[in-house]
């Protein structure tokens, strides 16, 4: 009899703590928590900006063309290179000298003399650097952001915040880079070879200064010389 009792004690307890708690669970006024209908979406942070890299930065776009029959005559003998500029966009004289060192060590790989360019029948290469603006400069932004949201229902009111910090600094402008190069016979001034290669970088990029962008546009733009994507007919001007 004694156990019986114990056994009913035991169980009636159980019962008195059990019910409490289960009440108590039924009448929480959130629900299912932040995860209910109406709720994740207006919680969720602010998606940070990705700052996906720009597809166009430090590719490098070539174009080549080669006056028929003339292939033979290109990479060898004397050359004199010169920089024009005019109106537009072209690169000022006090910033061309890196272009023109870099075009010279590419005529000099593709078999060219530079040391006597004073000869009668050396050819001359022709430059102009020009630079534009792909994308603007981005502006200053404010670095924390966020978002509010609120409820009001039978079983009470919730307000929830979300904030996002965001200290990355705003992206230069996406400068174009372009080099032109022209080959013509000096005697008769009749164009041989003529080609281009441009690339875009950060305005100020410390990885993408002149000289770098130099070599990089000259080696590609001479990169297999004579070797061009299209061949022109030699009584087809070349403007």
């Amino acid at each position: 009899m004694t156990l019986l009792k114990h056994a009913a004690f035991t169980a009636a307890m159980a019962t008195m703590l059990f019910v409490p708690s289960f009440a108590q669970a039924q009448e929480r006024p959130w629900g299912s928590g932040w995860r209910s209908p109406g709720w994740d979406s207006p919680m969720r942070a602010p998606a940070a900006d990705s700052r996906h890299r720009d597809p166009r930065e430090g590719r490098v776009d070539v174009s080549r063309f080669v006056v028929a029959g003339a292939a033979e005559r290109l990479g060898q003998g004397p050359v004199t290179v010169q920089s024009e500029s005019g109106d537009g966009p072209w690169v000022e004289e006090s910033r061309r000298a890196a272009y023109e060192a870099a075009i010279v060590d590419a005529l000099i790989g593709a078999g060219y003399e530079t040391r006597h360019s004073g000869d009668a029948n050396a050819q001359l290469v022709t430059l102009k650097i020009a630079r534009r603006v792909l994308a603007p400069a981005e502006e200053k932004k404010n670095p924390v952001s966020g978002s509010a949201a609120m409820s009001v229902g039978t079983r009470g009111s919730a307000y929830g915040l979300a904030v996002n910090v965001d200290l990355s600094k705003p992206r230069p402008a996406l400068i174009s880079t372009r080099l032109d190069a022209r080959i013509t016979d000096k005697a008769s001034g009749k164009v041989l070879w003529e080609g281009y290669a441009s690339i875009a970088t950060r305005e100020g990029d410390e990885d993408w200064n002149d000289a770098r962008i130099a070599g990089k546009l000259a080696d590609t733009l001479f990169d297999d010389f004579p070797r061009a994507g299209s061949v022109v007919p030699a009584d087809a001007p070349m403007g």
